[in-house]
């Protein structure tokens, strides 16, 4: 029934559109679940019940062992977080890169600058070499041709009579001119 695309009318879409969100709550609250069964496991791994000593001796002993646990944990927690701010840093950094690659990025404004050629010259091959620049002496003569054709073209004349030269066939030209 659904082989043609755009084939499935709304209602049906609808309740396929509900049935997918009554199946992804499903596996949200599955997960969600499997995330307390697992904290609740690892509290029982890794912190045992308290058993409080009753002479001093054992108490400092369990002061001592909870201090090195502390310790342990700090040193994860802070290579985690090193990590993480590595992470994230070097995602920043490629984050650039692909902007710089695309040339997506704002080019300063210039400032325009008046300067002559052989000024331009001076300050970039400095004050040692004596350069000048005549770029008119260069520059090579035209002589300006004018010829006949393009001067004809250019002397149009009244529009009325080149439609008159152009009409041809006299028949035609009466034709659209009507009876009168």
């Amino acid at each position: 029934m659904a082989d043609k695309k755009g084939n499935v009318s709304s209602s049906r879409k609808h309740t396929l559109k509900s049935c997918m969100l009554a199946v992804a709550k499903d596996l949200l609250e599955a997960e969600a679940l499997e995330k307390v069964k697992e904290r609740e496991r690892y509290m029982e791994e890794n912190c045992p019940l308290l058993e409080i000593p009753h002479s001093k001796d054992d108490l400092v002993e369990l002061c001592t062992k909870m201090y090195d646990k502390i310790n342990v944990i700090d040193e994860e927690r802070y290579n985690l977080e090193y990590k993480a701010v590595m992470v994230c840093n070097e995602v920043i950094d490629l984050n650039i890169k692909i902007i710089d690659m695309r040339g997506k990025f704002k080019k300063p404004a210039l400032k325009k600058v008046r300067m002559s050629a052989d000024a331009m010259l001076q300050a970039l091959l400095g004050s040692k070499h004596k350069v000048t620049m005549d770029l008119r002496s260069n520059l090579k003569q035209v002589k300006k041709d004018e010829k006949k054709e393009d001067k004809d073209l250019r002397d149009v004349g009244d529009w009325r009579k080149n439609i008159d030269d152009k009409a041809g066939m006299d028949g035609r030209k009466k034709m659209f001119q009507g009876d009168s």
